[in-house]
This record gives structure tokens, sequence and C-alpha cells, in this order.
């Protein structure tokens, strides 16, 4: 397959990192994104010392904000190449403890909103014109969570596989495919902060049919699979990695 380029937000860390190794060990050029300009610079050097100079960029913003979803587009789309595949993976649970008061609540439910929810749309509207037509592809982050809460991060995720099914069906007809990946339980990632403790791990895992975490790398070789030739018949798609946790829903 010919070299594409490879837009990964959220790909200083985590399961967007694992994702911009694996493109870029297939000879592909990868397109760095996220809040955190240092994560971005050790991530890019990574792959370029790996794989050669050149091979990853990186530009830092608040993919929340669309002035910054604007800036961000202009670096992506300097030299007018179009963009192969984008992976909207940034976002978290980032709705704080509240005190159960209506405000707290609501600032809870926004946060969440806008870390997953308008992360992942205002760069897909923005990107979308830059996409080849046809053999484009776009992959969502979803998550098991869309099916079970928590409420705040769980009802975000649900609306990115709403729009997910939206956008397969507008951009069908132009050749391009849009799916989305649900990962369960990941370890090895920031996600869980300081929950992750040793019980917190265990409790997870026991969620699981197969006994077993999954891990960025897993769920990087399904966003893979979607982005590649193998996977072209496939789009509206919600694909679940979750050890059977979910059964299969």
């Amino acid at each position: 397959m010919a070299q594409r380029r490879v837009v990964v937000s959220g790909g200083g860390t985590g399961i967007g990192l694992a994702t911009a190794r694996l493109f870029a060990a297939e000879g592909d050029r990868v397109v760095l994104l996220g809040r955190r300009e240092e994560a971005l610079r050790k991530a890019g050097e990574e792959l370029n010392e790996r794989h050669g100079e050149g091979v990853a960029t990186w530009y830092a913003a608040d993919l929340s904000v669309p002035e910054q979803v604007r800036q961000a587009t202009k670096f992506i789309a300097a030299d007018d190449t179009p963009i192969d595949v984008v992976v909207a993976n940034a976002g978290g649970n980032v709705a704080p403890a509240h005190d159960g008061s209506l405000e707290a609540v609501a600032a809870g439910y926004r946060a969440n909103f806008d870390a997953n929810v308008l992360t992942a749309v205002l760069l897909t509207e923005a990107l979308v014109p830059h996409v080849r037509r046809p053999g484009g592809r776009i992959v969502q982050l979803s998550s098991i969570a869309a099916l079970r809460g928590p409420g705040s991060y769980g009802g975000s995720k649900g609306w990115i596989n709403t729009y997910t099914f939206d956008l397969a069906q507008r951009l069908g007809p132009e050749g391009i495919t849009v799916n989305a990946v649900a990962p369960g339980f990941v370890g090895e990632t920031e996600f869980f902060g300081d929950r992750a403790t040793p019980e917190f791990v265990a409790a997870r895992v026991g969620q699981t049919l197969t006994g077993q975490p999954g891990h960025p790398s897993q769920v990087a070789a399904a966003i893979c699979y979607l982005a590649s030739a193998a996977a072209e018949y496939m789009t509206g798609q919600l694909l679940h990695l979750n050890g059977g946790a979910a059964l299969g829903r």
C-alpha cells in the first residue's frame, strides 16, 4: 500500500500513540494532535527516530475550541495533500466529582460533552473537505460506557455512536467509510489516573469473559484494520473490543 497521510487526535499517549506507532510502522505519515505540546513532541520524536525524519509531525490544540481546530486544520492541510485516515481519539472522562447540586451536575455533563463530542465532531467536520475521495477512512473512538455508563461520559460516547452512523450515511456516496471502535477496560493508559488501584483494575478485568485487560496495541490494531483496504465494505459500524464484558452488544 502507498504511503498514506493519517491524522490521530489524542496522539501523544495511550491508544492514540499506539495507533500512531502502528500506522508509522506500516510506512504512513502521521500528524499527532492533542492539548499537551510536550507529550506530542516526545511521541513525534520517538516515531521519527524509529521510522525516519518527517514520518510524524504534531500540533497542539484544544479541539473543543473552533478557532483552534481551524488553525490545526490549516497546519494539516498546508501542503494540499489529501488526508487518507482520520482517527478521532481525543477525550476522556473529565467530569469532576460534584456535590450533587444541579449546577455541578450540569458542569460535569458539559465538560464531557466538550471533551468527547466536540473534540471529535469539530475536528472531523473541519477535515472532511480534505479527506481523500474515494478511499478515505474515518474512525471514531466510542466506549463500552455508551452501553452502561457512567452517565455524562457514557452519554458523550453514545453521541459519538450516532454521529458515526450519520456521518457514514453522508459520506458513503463519496467513497469514504466511517466506523467507530468501542473499547472496554484498557490498561496501560492515563485514562483512569489515580482510580486505577489494584482493586479497581481487578474489578474491571473481572467483568470480562476472558479474564484479561485490553491493551492499547489491540485497539490500535482494530483501528488500523478499519483504515485498511480490507475494510472498504465496512461502514456505519460499531466495533466492540471489551473481552466480552458487554456480551457482544
